[in-house]
């Protein structure tokens, strides 16, 4: 593991770091801000996974979580969203190949040699993170948009290894979009039974959560048709899913509106895993 930069930050450190991915076979970069409270013991983990064309580095610089996890002792680990370089399969569209991993295992040629985010995410990442940082056992997971949906997707189908659970304007039903059936049809292929195990709305049905869920959706989204956040308060309440769903009259789909919840869902996270 190569550290790329370290910055002081809420007498805390941000630090971005580069690794060999064997998931992805291509190197990848992340990005973890530590509070100063790891400096004596061990802190509770809060993964962050980006949306489209994002990298570690826009809610690491955007979204605000610093200031929020060095208060309550937590870690924030932001992983890329897809693997990178020469070599790697691309496409000239925004929400297909980098930058756009869906956080999916691809099974479908070109993406299966390296589009391998589920695995990533869920065992390499998280193995580096707790052999070479000073993390507890204690992981909350959220995201924002393609992330949010990563998020929801990847603690349902794991709920022994994360002990909380958020999102931010989650892509809540992707087997029913245009953001999901384009990238699951690509990645896994025509058979839309592989599909179910990446939509949050359907998973929700098939194995609930655990615990209770704190989403948060900006009312004045541009993107409303394609999140469908509908179908995931639906779910909910269909499958008697404790937990809030949050329309925020006025917010985007911007890192403004990410920003001025952030507080709100690392306290949250807090109150779970501390």
């Amino acid at each position: 593991m190569e550290t790329v930069s370290e910055n002081r930050s809420f007498e805390g450190v941000q630090g971005v770091y580069k690794h060999a991915s064997t998931a992805c076979g291509c190197d990848m970069t992340f990005a973890v801000y530590l509070p100063p409270q790891a400096k004596t013991e061990k802190v509770p983990v809060l993964w962050y996974l980006s949306g489209l064309t994002c990298t570690h580095e826009n809610a690491m610089t955007k979204a605000g979580f610093q200031e929020h996890a060095a208060l309550h002792g937590i870690a924030v680990v932001f992983p890329d969203t897809s693997p990178r370089g020469e070599g790697v399969a691309n496409d000239e569209s925004y929400d297909l190949g980098q930058g756009a991993g869906f956080y999916v295992n691809a099974t479908r040629s070109p993406w299966r040699a390296n589009f391998q985010m589920y695995d990533y995410v869920t065992r390499e990442l998280r193995d580096l993170v707790m052999a070479n940082f000073p993390v507890s056992d204690r992981h909350g997971i959220t995201g924002h948009s393609m992330g949010g949906h990563g998020a929801l997707t990847i603690a349902m189908r794991n709920p022994e290894m994360y002990d909380s659970l958020s999102a931010f304007a989650p892509i809540a039903n992707p087997t029913q979009s245009d953001w999901g059936r384009k990238q699951l049809s690509a990645y896994l292929g025509d058979d839309e039974s592989t599909w179910c195990q990446h939509d949050s709305v359907l998973l929700l049905g098939d194995k609930g959560w655990k615990g209770d869920l704190l989403i948060d959706q900006g009312g004045s989204d541009q993107f409303l048709d394609l999140l469908k956040p509908e179908t995931l308060a639906e779910a909910m309440m269909r499958n008697r899913q404790s937990g809030a769903f949050r329309m925020q009259e006025g917010y985007d789909h911007s890192y403004f509106f990410v920003n001025s919840f952030a507080g709100d869902h690392v306290a949250w996270h807090a109150e779970r895993l501390l």
